[in-house]
């Protein structure tokens, strides 16, 4: 069993924001991997579980074969995400190897993605809160990239802002390489996804 947790904040007035990319990437790769019927389907098929909507059955990974996951948006707003992600990764008994979260980034341009196995929260509440609950920040992450906020923008107002036509369509396409890169992260690891899908540094 994998867990990927999007991050994101409930309510319809958060769909579609910067703040929500995690949430979206579940949607496409439910849809793409054939749990749900569409990215819309998601909220609706999901049951109520871990503080959270949560998804499961298996999907086909690079190299052949099927394996288990678990999609888990947390209903709990961004900064207690980690109630959640603890409550998943207790449940099955896995450790936070085991499980991906999937956020929005202010420090990659829009649309690139990172995937780190560990590391610091950069100052994205929602990481700071798993950490805190798994008592690590040695778990696995795919930022997206999000575009840093223009001048005179906050980064509240950026990131709980809608993207522009621009970005939305490179969103759009990050998010169908972030399905790509969470299949090659479940069957073949945090490294391979690294490689095969990391924005370059320059």
């Amino acid at each position: 069993m994998r867990i990927i947790v999007g991050l994101g904040n409930p309510g319809r007035e958060y769909v579609n924001t910067r703040h929500n990319v995690g949430f979206d990437a579940l949607d496409v790769f439910a849809h793409r991997t054939g749990l749900v019927g569409s990215p819309a389907d998601f909220d609706r098929m999901a049951r109520a579980k871990f503080d959270g909507l949560a998804v499961d059955g298996s999907v086909s990974v690079p190299g052949g074969g099927y394996e288990k996951v678990l999609l888990l948006k947390p209903t709990t707003y961004m900064n207690l995400s980690g109630r959640s992600v603890q409550a998943a990764l207790a449940f099955y008994q896995l450790g936070p190897a085991d499980v991906m979260v999937v956020l929005d980034d202010v420090a990659l341009p829009c649309g690139k993605l990172r995937v780190r196995p560990g590391g610091s929260s950069g100052g994205h509440n929602g990481l700071k809160d798993v950490a805190r609950t798994l008592g690590t920040e040695q778990y696995p992450r795919l930022r997206i990239g999000v575009d840093a906020p223009p001048p005179r923008v906050s980064q509240v107002d950026w990131v709980l802002g809608r993207f522009n036509e621009d970005q939305r369509a490179g969103i759009n396409a990050a998010l169908d390489r972030t399905s790509d890169a969470l299949l090659t992260w479940i069957g073949q690891g945090t490294t391979a996804a690294m490689n095969k899908y990391n924005a370059p540094d320059k």
